[in-house]
């Protein structure tokens, strides 16, 4: 099985290296490593899947099942688990297919797990705009695969919740309250969408996960969450909850003015990853988008996992041969001075 988060260590440091490390120390730090990182030469590592896709036509369980055999993920590892696929579902418009996670990748994913030997994949959201769920998930077209499939959905924003510590500690939030359902799945996987964000600048696999959180207990749109921050709240659901496999939706996806009010653009891939760091880099590298431009992403570096390139290997397609700037909004404060600037 390979390992989905690693330590390399490198070879000790000479004098004059260490010197020249004291000299740019405080620029390793800006861009995510810290000063200790360097010195000591351990660096987390991990892995990333770029599966190219045209159409959502395109046989999407059967490249989600290379990306898994790519990434290590192993029938034994999958045999007996519960799963939990979390969508993004944002707003009820089933002709919008940049908005949500479209319905045949939700179908790809649960038929790519059930051929592993999966016990039960259950499909869960907790949208933010929206009180009525149902109404998101009968609109998007996702209520229509999950018919005819016979897989169950769960409705996070009304499920009773149980507090956890916050692990993240980067907000004021001694507690993160998760819909129960989380304790009794074996993986939680984020399958996303390829945004661009008017307050995050991307929201990808660690964005995503904004919709686990039950409205019942943290508002409409997860105001509790905005008002500690959003790069803040983001780090701590995800350093909290640790999920455990990200795929992300790029076969259309949306640029400008997202998460909403965007338009859609044809990236042409299914990018998947255990680390979720490493998919979010990934992915804004292919959006043209530098990852250590955005917040929550350079606070992650060498934390929650690695964003620089070097420190992830890829596998399928290169992220240049599928790179596609997506459209960033100059007047928008988070798309301001965010833009990749070598390829």
């Amino acid at each position: 099985m390979t390992t989905p988060l690693t330590r390399t260590e490198q070879p000790t440091l000479s004098r004059r290296q260490l010197l020249k490390a004291c000299v740019v120390g405080g620029g390793l730090a800006v861009s995510g490593f810290s000063l200790l990182h360097w010195l000591t030469g351990s660096r987390l590592t991990a892995q990333t899947f770029i599966g190219h896709a045209e159409t959502y036509e395109a046989d999407l369980a059967k490249l989600i099942r290379q990306g898994l055999q790519e990434l290590g993920v192993t029938p034994s590892e999958i045999n007996g688990k519960r799963i939990l696929l979390k969508p993004n579902l944002v707003e009820p418009h089933k002709s919008l297919s940049h908005i949500n996670t479209h319905p045949l990748v939700v179908r790809g994913a649960v038929e790519a797990f059930l051929h592993l030997g999966a016990a039960s994949v259950v499909v869960a959201e907790g949208p933010g705009h929206r009180h009525d769920t149902l109404l998101v998930l009968e609109e998007s077209g996702l209520a229509d695969v999950l018919y005819e499939d016979r897989i169950p959905f769960q409705d996070l924003n009304t499920m009773e919740g149980v507090s956890l510590p916050n692990v993240g500690g980067q907000t004021n939030l001694t507690t993160l309250t998760f819909p129960r359902l989380v304790q009794d799945v074996d993986w939680v996987v984020s399958l996303a969408k390829m945004k661009t964000h008017h307050w995050a600048g991307a929201t990808l696999s660690m964005k995503n996960f904004f919709g686990v959180m039950p409205g019942n207990y943290y508002g409409w749109p997860k105001n509790v969450l905005h008002q500690a921050g959003i790069p803040q709240s983001i780090l701590d659901i995800n350093a909290t909850l640790k999920p455990h496999l990200a795929i992300i939706d790029g076969i259309t996806g949306m640029e400008g003015d997202g998460p909403i009010m965007g338009t859609p653009v044809q990236a042409g891939v299914l990018v998947m990853g255990r680390n979720l760091p490493a998919v979010d880099a990934t992915c804004c590298r292919i959006m043209g988008i530098n990852p250590h431009k955005i917040e929550y992403l350079r606070k992650a570096d060498q934390w929650l996992g690695p964003i620089h390139e070097s420190l992830i290997e890829q596998r399928g397609e290169s992220w240049r041969t599928v790179y596609h700037p997506f459209a960033l909004v100059p007047e928008i404060p988070a798309h301001q001075g965010i833009r990749l600037s070598q390829v």
